[in-house]
């Protein structure tokens, strides 16, 4: 039950009032909202960010959905029984989660409470070792070799802007050719072992001279730059700490809530 209802308002959507329109169907748009549901798997995804053939894809989805939506409605569907009820379900529903979504709202976290939880769990907040690099991924490696070879002999500005051109041309990583190969940083745990072991080793500013093997593919590395393990501060993760006691807060008070309706309704189990 508790599940459930901590679920509802996690899944609560803050409907945009500049929703973007990525298409019109007999003049009716598109939009974020629309593709939101589609997206479900893929929490915070950007669709400006997928791929082209992925994004008109899904759009595509959407745009099926609203026809589909349309012959229904044009139908009568509105008209019978099965879908009143259904309505009325989704109204409860919805009744829930706003109802939520404002007491949740409602509860306040004290400074000291924030600082006794981070004082407590600091290990929780320790950033690992964090590094910068670019990467090109082909099939194998006689064509990183001949990435390497383009790119032997150039530096700083020069070498990075070079990297990314081929990144864009000859990467078979999908988001490598809308970034330029960049993939921002990462810790050493998030990438497979060979190349976090290789991505380390570079100095900064330096290219991987030979190719670095892995069950993706043969992968040329540009290390930007690295960051040591370092404790997160409280300001930093004040936000975070917040939402965690409330979370609890709200867990608490919509346990003791059910209590006392519970005690207070004729339940009868047959």
């Amino acid at each position: 039950m508790n599940k459930i209802l901590l679920g509802a308002l996690s899944l609560a959507v803050a409907m945009s009032l500049n929703a973007k329109v990525f298409a019109t169907v007999d003049g009716k748009d598109i939009t974020d909202i629309d593709l939101a549901p589609l997206l479900a798997n893929m929490p915070g995804i950007n669709p400006d960010s997928l791929p082209e053939n992925v994004k008109k894809d899904l759009i595509n989805r959407a745009v099926d959905i609203k026809l589909l939506t349309d012959k229904a409605i044009a139908s009568g569907i509105e008209k019978d029984e099965l879908y009143k009820k259904e309505i009325k379900l989704a109204q409860r529903a919805l009744a829930l989660r706003v109802w939520q979504a404002k007491e949740f709202q409602k509860l306040k976290v004290s400074d000291s409470d924030i600082k006794a939880f981070y004082d407590k769990n600091k290990e929780k907040f320790i950033e690992p070792e964090q590094i910068s690099a670019k990467h090109i991924l082909v099939k194998d490696d006689a064509e990183a070799k001949k990435i390497i070879s383009q790119l032997k002999g150039l530096k700083g500005d020069a070498l990075s802007k070079k990297f990314s051109e081929l990144a864009a041309a000859e990467s078979l990583d999908p988001s490598g050719k809308q970034t330029g190969g960049d993939l921002g940083w990462f810790s050493v745990n998030q990438m497979v072992k060979p190349f976090s072991d290789a991505a380390k080793a570079l100095k900064k500013g330096e290219i991987s001279t030979t190719p670095v093997k892995t069950q993706f593919g043969s992968h040329v590395i540009l290390k930007l730059d690295q960051k040591a393990k370092r404790q997160a501060t409280l300001e930093e993760v004040k936000p975070y700490i917040e939402n965690i006691l409330k979370q609890d807060k709200f867990k608490a008070n919509v346990e003791k809530e059910a209590e006392n309706l519970r005690k207070k309704a004729k339940v009868e189990y047959k």
